[in-house]
């Protein structure tokens, strides 16, 4: 899988949870997937400070994406 299929397989995965982080006014955006496989994100809106973010980060974003897209080592926000 090349680095662009890895990019578009991430980006169906976010779709897939981002209408919860748009229930709670935030968002996310990929800034980078690094040639480690490591998916650089922005938390955005609500999220981006929110005092649980990094729990949503690690419990539900990360765990989407790497379930959806396995060759990701991990997610960080940015």
């Amino acid at each position: 899988m090349d680095k662009q299929e890895v990019l578009e397989n991430v980006k169906i995965a976010l779709e897939g949870i981002r209408p919860y982080l748009q229930a709670d006014g935030g968002d996310i955006s990929i800034v980078e997937i690094t040639d480690d496989m490591v998916v650089k994100v922005r938390l955005q809106g609500a999220c981006e400070g929110c005092p649980m973010s990094m729990q949503t980060l690690k419990g539900g974003v990360e765990m989407v994406i790497k379930s959806n897209v396995p060759a990701i080592k991990e997610v960080i926000a940015v």
